[in-house]
């Protein structure tokens, strides 16, 4: 008996309950999945986020709203950063603290171009503390996928507390599928046959998460 013999026979097995005539679309699929792990609050959520930010190496800073930018430019200026990249729709005052050149987003911008911009900052979509994941959606204040993977330096603000959930499971009905969707956990990495961690092969080598304190009026709004 050949292999293709036994792999079709197995199927066949597995169908002998089926009616005949029932489709893939037939029968009602339970989709009642576990979408809350555990009772946290929304502090602990948030503290959840950044522990495992810092796991995945990913520096993690905190601010408000009043201390953004002069953070975002101290951040910058400790990198030696001349440029940064920014998305068309991110708030313009996050930048208004550095001393640095902005470069817009353009579809022009070849991988050359992006690769000698300094640092990129963006917002997110979402951030899930039991991964320590950003999701970014090619939003206004995100941009086109490339500006993250090819510039080395990203510096990524979360909103915290109304971007961050806890589970996978709760992160995805806020994305849309048919959007392009990127998700980072930690700086791009990986590990020849040996196990020697190298940083930066397919994305930014330095991963620095804001978690950006909102008010409740933002939040909600």
């Amino acid at each position: 008996m050949s292999s293709r013999d036994v792999v079709l026979a197995r199927v066949r097995q597995a169908l002998t309950d089926v009616p005949r005539g029932e489709g893939p679309d037939g029968p009602p699929v339970a989709r009642d999945y576990r979408r809350v792990h555990g009772s946290r609050t929304r502090a602990q959520t948030v503290e959840l986020l950044a522990e495992n930010l810092a796991d995945y190496r990913a520096i993690v800073h905190r601010t408000d709203a009043e201390g953004l930018p002069g953070l975002i430019g101290r951040l910058l200026a400790e990198r030696g950063a001349r440029t940064v990249l920014v998305p068309p729709g991110l708030d313009a005052s996050w930048t208004a603290g550095a001393d640095v050149t902005r470069v817009e987003d353009r579809v022009s911008s070849t991988p050359h171009e992006l690769d000698a911009v300094d640092s990129v900052l963006t917002g997110c979509a979402v951030a899930i503390a039991e991964t320590g994941t950003l999701v970014l959606d090619a939003g206004p204040d995100q941009g086109r996928r490339r500006i993250t993977l090819v510039p080395d330096h990203h510096l990524c603000v979360v909103r915290v507390p109304g971007q961050v959930v806890g589970s996978v499971p709760e992160a995805l009905p806020r994305l849309a599928p048919d959007r392009p969707l990127t998700w980072i956990s930690g700086p791009s990495a990986t590990s020849d046959i040996e196990l020697d961690r190298v940083e930066g092969v397919h994305g930014p080598r330095t991963l620095e998460v804001i978690l950006l304190t909102a008010d409740e009026e933002e939040e909600t709004g």
